[in-house]
């Protein structure tokens, strides 16, 4: 993770004055003169630890409340998957601890064989109706319906209906696995 340190002197300032402090108290009780102190805070001095410390200690802080991270771009640019007719759009980054997506799943006259796989799986009906056979039931599903499940128990999905039905789908790494690679010798 990277830091922005050029946030160090704002973040001391907005940090005394939510304190009720002037800069001539905290300069004071951290034993430096109202000067430094002030042109830390304005970044016109560099913040070396020799002066942090104490003011971090005086604030009741620790060093790395000074130090804001770096926002990386938030945007998900990761490409879309074409699996067994499905439709599947990464929502989150590759690697995330959680695997979110969009699934468009296509109008099909018969539900695919259950599977089975460790996880749990969150789902919720964005648009049409998805057909979820889970263990004995056999279940449809409206816009605006959800279901949460455990993966090892036999379940498949398709739209119900003529036409596709959009989810969004969380699953763990297992379920990542499961949903969105192709198995060896199938066609992505």
């Amino acid at each position: 993770m990277s830091v922005d340190v050029k946030q160090i002197g704002a973040r001391l300032r907005v940090l005394r004055r939510g304190r009720g402090w002037t800069l001539e108290e905290l300069a004071a009780k951290a034993e430096m003169s109202t000067s430094t102190l002030s042109r830390l805070e304005s970044g016109k001095r560099q913040a070396g630890l020799e002066l942090l410390v104490p003011l971090t200690r005086e604030l009741g802080i620790s060093l790395d409340d000074l130090v804001t991270p770096v926002v990386r771009d938030p945007r998900i640019r990761r490409p879309v998957i074409h699996r067994d007719g499905l439709v599947i759009a990464p929502l989150a980054p590759e690697g995330a601890p959680v695997g979110t997506y969009k699934i468009t799943y296509p109008p099909v006259r018969d539900a695919p064989e259950p599977r089975v796989h460790d996880g749990y799986e969150w789902l919720y009906v964005l648009s049409g109706r998805l057909r979820l056979l889970l263990g004995d039931q056999d279940l449809i599903l409206t816009r605006g319906e959800a279901a949460e499940f455990d993966t090892r128990v036999p379940h498949s999905m398709s739209a119900a209906g003529g036409r596709p039905a959009q989810v969004l789908s969380i699953f763990n790494n297992d379920g990542v696995r499961m949903h969105t690679h192709t198995a060896p010798g199938q066609q992505a």
